[in-house]
């Protein structure tokens, strides 16, 4: 038993050398993830206005405080409260709602900094005020305000199965990259950006992300099957933006991982990378097809 306990461990130890993680661990908690996602868009649409809820506001905190950690002070309770209020304000009101909030939301951060300016504490120069403020900006941007085009399209008839054909093809899009780059990865994709990214698992992402919008096209959204070579080649542009977006914020902020919540995983940013911004993308095909 211990020897077969020792190649085991030597094993998944070259597997997460390949695969920049501990495999068995992020299988489990995406596992969780997913369920929590497909049950609430099935049985009811509220539920996953909760789910998105916790999501942002979980990870809008944990970029909040990699960019404090890294010398930008973005004020993490009013970029938790933003978040959260967006959420309600898309399922509801829809794309203008979620618009009203982001600006509010990142006037209600920019206030908050502002009034922190008084302590000495928190007092800088101006240029690392405004700093500051664009970092806020951003958090808001690209967290709830791009994730809350998931819950927008939730809110519409039909709109569900389509928020869940887009998480799948991301889904799998991801899991086809990580596959094709673990057994065949040789070449770099963008080394100063994300080493672990290779040309064959990118192909690999490509292949599956094709196969799957297919066969989603024709079997749940009710699409032609070439809408599904549209639908899968555009959710691997924005999947692979997204993740090589994530990973430049992380190369710049020196860190390996947005944070340590989700073991296997990192953070919840390291885990929707992919996601936020496939939500708008999907959005826009949304509303030309369906």
């Amino acid at each position: 038993m211990a020897v077969t306990r020792a190649h085991l461990d030597d094993a998944n130890e070259k597997l997460e050398a390949r695969a920049g993680r501990n495999l068995p661990l992020a299988i489990g908690f995406g596992l969780v993830l997913g369920v929590s996602m497909l049950l609430s868009l099935i049985l009811v649409k509220s539920f996953f206005m909760l789910v998105a809820a916790a999501l942002v506001a979980f990870t809008a905190f944990e970029l909040a405080s990699a960019l404090w950690f890294a010398g930008r002070y973005v004020p993490r309770v009013p970029t938790v409260i933003a978040a959260v209020a967006i959420v309600p304000a898309a399922f509801y009101f829809g794309a203008s709602g979620a618009w009203l909030v982001l600006l509010g939301g990142v006037l209600l951060v920019g206030l908050w900094r502002a009034a922190e300016q008084v302590r000495p504490s928190r007092r800088g120069t101006a240029l690392e005020f405004w700093k500051d403020l664009g970092a806020g900006t951003f958090v808001q941007a690209y967290v709830p305000f791009l994730g809350s085009f998931a819950v927008v399209m939730a809110a519409q008839d039909g709109g569900e199965w389509w928020t869940l054909a887009f998480l799948l093809i991301v889904i799998s899009t991801d899991t086809g990259a990580y596959a094709s780059g673990v057994l065949f990865g040789k070449h770099p994709m963008a080394p100063r950006i994300s080493p672990k990214k290779t040309w064959e698992g990118f192909a690999g992402s490509v292949l599956v992300a094709l196969t799957v919008g297919v066969v989603l096209a024709l079997f749940m959204l009710g699409q032609p099957w070439w809408f599904g070579l549209i639908f899968g080649i555009t959710m691997v542009a924005t999947a692979t933006l997204g993740d090589l977006t994530e990973s430049l914020i992380k190369r710049d902020l020196g860190i390996k991982d947005i944070s340590t919540w989700l073991p296997g995983h990192g953070g919840f940013l390291d885990r929707l990378d992919s996601v936020l911004p496939s939500t708008i993308a999907t959005y826009a095909l949304f509303l030309i097809f369906a």
